[in-house]
Parts: structure tokens; sequence; C-alpha cells
């Protein structure tokens, strides 16, 4: 464990930042310091904007995290008002004749919003699946679908929603003549 005498640039908001990152990449306090090989007390103290750290430490913590350290000086990201436009979203092809496009930017914490968009046929997959324990709504936007949670299956148009346990394995399927958009709501994050 390292600390510089520096101050890092907003010391409480950088230990913010190592936060929610920790808490985006969903790794409690002792998990990081496995990873790291610092203490727990020591990140748990950098969390709270009572030490400061080394690059070197900042370096080791970030990279854990699936991040890097540039990302915990942009201001930017802990601006309470965020735009993204729609040709800025991040996407990610899955499924069957599907994307989904993340809506929520990072550093939300306790609420993750997908909007997917699925071809005639398309599904999220042969297979229904699940992911952590959260509250979940999935809310048709435009199109016909079927969506299966546990052992029940809901017919669905646009504007329907079904609330259920992210735990449920799950599994959504276009069953229209055109293409349909869906809306995931999940809190707290689990995809």
């Amino acid at each position: 464990m390292s600390t510089n005498s520096r101050e890092a640039p907003d010391g409480v908001a950088l230990g913010q930042r190592l936060k929610t990152a920790r808490v985006r990449a969903r790794m409690t306090l002792k998990v990081l310091a496995e990873k790291t090989r610092l203490s727990e007390s020591f990140l748990s103290q950098l969390e709270r904007g009572r030490v400061n750290a080394s690059l070197s430490s900042l370096q080791h913590i970030t990279s854990a995290l699936g991040t890097n350290v540039a990302s915990l000086f942009d201001a930017t990201q802990n601006a309470g008002i965020r735009l993204i436009r729609k040709s800025e979203r991040s996407a990610l092809t899955f499924g069957v004749l599907g994307r989904k496009y993340l809506l929520t930017p990072m550093p939300l914490e306790h609420l993750e919003v997908f909007v997917g968009e699925f071809d005639v046929g398309g599904s999220t997959g042969p297979e229904p699946y699940a992911h952590g324990d959260s509250d979940e709504m999935f809310i048709v936007l435009t199109g016909t679908f079927e969506l299966q949670v546990g052992s029940e299956r809901f017919a669905l148009v646009d504007g329907d929603s079904v609330s259920y346990r992210s735990s449920l394995p799950h599994k959504a399927v276009n069953v229209g003549s055109t293409r349909g958009e869906v809306m995931w709501i999940i809190s707290p994050p689990s995809y």
C-alpha cells in the first residue's frame, strides 16, 4: 500500500468515482483488496477521501476494475445531468437478430436501462437466461412480442409491460411481422 503526499484532484470526488467503478464492477472491497494486494482498510479510506493513493496504486485498482486512471479524473462522468444521443449509445449485438443499447450512462449505480431492437423472428437467444436477482421490467415500445418468464408466457404489444425478478429465466421473441423495439429497466444493475 503506497500513498503519496500530493493531494489528488478533488480527493473525495476521486474516492466516490472509485467506489462507483467498484460497485458497477459488482466487486466487494474484500475482492478488490485481494486482486490489488492493497488492504481493505486502505481501499475503504480511499473511497471516503481520507487518504490519497499513488499512481501505481490507482493503476492496480483501475486495472482490477476494468477501467483506467484517466476515467477517474473525468469530471463529466459525475455530472448530475448526462445526455446520450441515440447515435452515441453503447451497442451490443446479442441473441438472434437482436441489438441491445445501454441508455444509462456510467456511473449510474442503482439503475440500468436498455433498449432492444429485434428484426422479425429475433429473440434474446435460443434459451431463457437469468442474471443477478434484481427487479426487472420489460416494456414493449413497438411491435408484438412473446415474453417467457419461468414457465409463464405473455403475448405483448405496444405499451404492454411485465415486471419480474431477473433471477427467473426469461426470453423475449419478436413474433410480429415488423421490426420491434423493447426496453428493459433493471434495479439494481445485474446485467
